[in-house]
């Protein structure tokens, strides 16, 4: 059976889908948290994040060394 193929924006999509439900329930959030709740990979938790900024619906913060991630009100 031959391997589905998924267009990049579609994959891209639903992880930042994912990734915003994700921060939608905890807040604000690190990449490793969001990871945890989601199921997802590091790097679709990073594509996803990026498609969330791209679209200017997320915003960073620092907590001293950690980097979190928490959407735009």
């Amino acid at each position: 059976m031959p391997e589905e193929v998924i267009s990049i924006e579609v994959s891209f999509g639903v992880n930042a889908g994912k990734v915003w439900q994700a921060l939608n329930k905890l807040g604000v959030a690190t990449p490793l948290m969001i990871r945890n709740e989601t199921k997802l990979s590091t790097d679709e938790v990073y594509g996803g994040l990026g498609w969330l900024a791209r679209e200017g619906k997320l915003a960073q913060t620092k907590d001293g060394k950690l980097t979190k991630f928490k959407l735009m009100e």
